[in-house]
């Protein structure tokens, strides 16, 4: 990602390729080993991500596309595209429609989705994991990145498999506090200037500890939020309606339905997004770092996340006021 970039806080020009992909042109892999049936987009990939990760499910009615797992050490947070189903969490489930948000935490229940009668489309964010561990209750095995454990056993998916059928339950009457409706929040609103915008907060609602996302909604013609970049958190954005510009370092490009847009940590490479004459809709992903550096360049501010600062702050070559 920081190809083409100098040293320094300085903007630079950089190729798209990395940066924005559109969901109609990533490819779909078929998902079929038995009761395992669905869709997957990996398009976290497609747009560049550096350690997190996004996907795309779909699945038809009554298909199951992931086996029950637990993750060591990574944070998963679904969205809800459209379509209806079911949560399935530590054998109860819970009913799940269109704009709802589900975090599951690292090494809490074992969790998985099941399409209902409408079929499912659900985003599944992932906070990236050093571990690579996750834990199959039903394949009594663990996947440890490209391995798996027993290391003499079968491919814990077709364990799985064997495993027949998942029990569905019915519904428990009332949902955990993991699971929120994006209609019911209340927006948070960020107007100043030419930044007219509305956020909600569904991983703080939902109780997210090392991710973050916002539904956010963008007045026609406004910008987001402050023009800036990170230095340790990765973002993921989604546009979900409208169309628009992504404003990234000295470029601009179009923007609309379907596109995803990867900013990895450290590329020096400001973003922000203006919405077209219609407005624009996002899903604002990131990650929760407390040694996050954010730089704004439009106002040469930097806040120290982790201390609660920020100060302006003049750029310098490194050998000023050096001997």
């Amino acid at each position: 990602m920081r190809r083409g970039c100098k040293s320094g806080w300085r903007t630079c020009r950089i190729s798209l390729s990395g940066v924005l992909a559109h969901w109609n042109e990533v490819a779909w892999e078929r998902i079929d080993r038995g009761p395992l049936q669905g869709s997957r987009q990996r398009l976290g990939a497609a747009a560049g991500t550096a350690h997190a990760g996004l996907s795309r499910y779909r699945m038809a009615s009554g298909e199951r596309a992931m086996p029950v797992h637990v993750h060591a050490d990574e944070e998963e947070l679904f969205y809800v595209l459209d379509g209806s189903g079911l949560s399935w969490q530590d054998a109860r489930t819970y009913t799940i429609a269109a704009g709802d948000c589900i975090v599951h935490l690292r090494n809490a229940e074992a969790h998985t989705i099941v399409a209902g009668g409408s079929g499912l489309d659900v985003l599944a964010f992932g906070s990236g994991s050093d571990a690579r561990m996750v834990w199959l209750p039903r394949a009594n095995a663990w996947w440890m990145g490209p391995r798996w454990l027993p290391s003499d056993g079968p491919n814990p998916l077709r364990l799985e498999a064997a495993a027949g059928e998942l029990e569905l339950p019915e519904p428990e009457p009332s949902r955990p506090p993991t699971i929120v409706a994006t209609r019911v929040l209340a927006p948070e609103s960020l107007r100043q200037g030419d930044v007219d915008s509305e956020w909600r907060d569904l991983g703080v609602a939902a109780g997210s500890a090392l991710s973050g996302i916002c539904h956010v909604t963008i007045a026609p013609g406004a910008r987001s939020c402050p023009f800036h970049c990170h230095g340790a958190e990765e973002e993921i954005f989604v546009i979900l309606s409208g169309a628009g510009t992504l404003r990234l370092g000295d470029e601009r490009h179009a923007v609309e339905t379907g596109h995803v847009v990867a900013r990895p940590p450290g590329t020096r490479i400001a973003h922000q997004f203006i919405a077209g004459d219609d407005g624009l809709t996002l899903l604002a992903w990131g990650t929760r770092d407390p040694n996050d550096i954010v730089w704004y360049p439009d106002s040469k501010k930097v806040s120290l996340r982790g201390i609660g600062i920020r100060a302006r702050v003049e750029p310098l070559d490194y050998w000023d006021g050096e001997g």
